[in-house]
């Protein structure tokens, strides 16, 4: 088995849609980003391609390419699942925490680990997302910025199972 970190944070910008793990948190500002900025996902996208030391996000997805422009990262996601598959891994289980001073995310965290257990095909059991504040200090703390966390563990396809991917 192998196991991958990420971490990403975006600034919050008026104006902008707050996406977290695929699901749309209706809230005046969002993550400015050259994608939908979902920095959930982000910092799971790093997260398994560290795990199979494939990169991370930027290299993949570069942020001045305009193929990228306004991509949703659910998209993006998919995409990494697929390259994690053709290189005989698949994810296990997943541990997330979002910081973010503002709204309280209580009310979504089913909405999220639902979103993200379909993107990855695991069960919702293996989802784990957690919701912290910055307790006040800036950027985060301070309603500037959002920031994500994402642990997760992959394991070996068996063989039959990688030939049909």
């Amino acid at each position: 088995m192998n196991i991958g970190h990420g971490w990403d944070l975006h600034r919050l910008e008026p104006g902008r849609k707050l996406m977290l793990g695929g699901v749309h948190i209706p809230w005046s500002s969002g993550e400015a980003g050259h994608s939908d900025g979902d920095v959930l996902l982000h910092a799971l996208i790093d997260a398994l391609l560290g795990s199979c030391a494939l990169g991370d996000i930027g290299y993949h997805f570069p942020p001045g390419d305009p193929t990228w422009k306004d991509a949703q990262s659910s998209d993006l996601l998919r995409q990494v699942c697929d390259l994690l598959h053709r290189s005989g891994f698949s994810p296990c289980q997943i541990d997330t925490t979002v910081i973010l001073e503002a709204p309280k995310l209580k009310g979504y965290i089913s909405a999220i680990r639902s979103s993200i257990a379909e993107l990855t095909s695991l069960p919702v059991e293996a989802v784990s997302v957690k919701a912290k504040t910055a307790e006040g200090f800036p950027p985060v703390g301070t309603g500037e910025a959002v920031e994500a966390h994402a642990v997760v563990l992959v394991e070996p396809l068996e063989e039959d199972q990688s030939l049909y991917l």
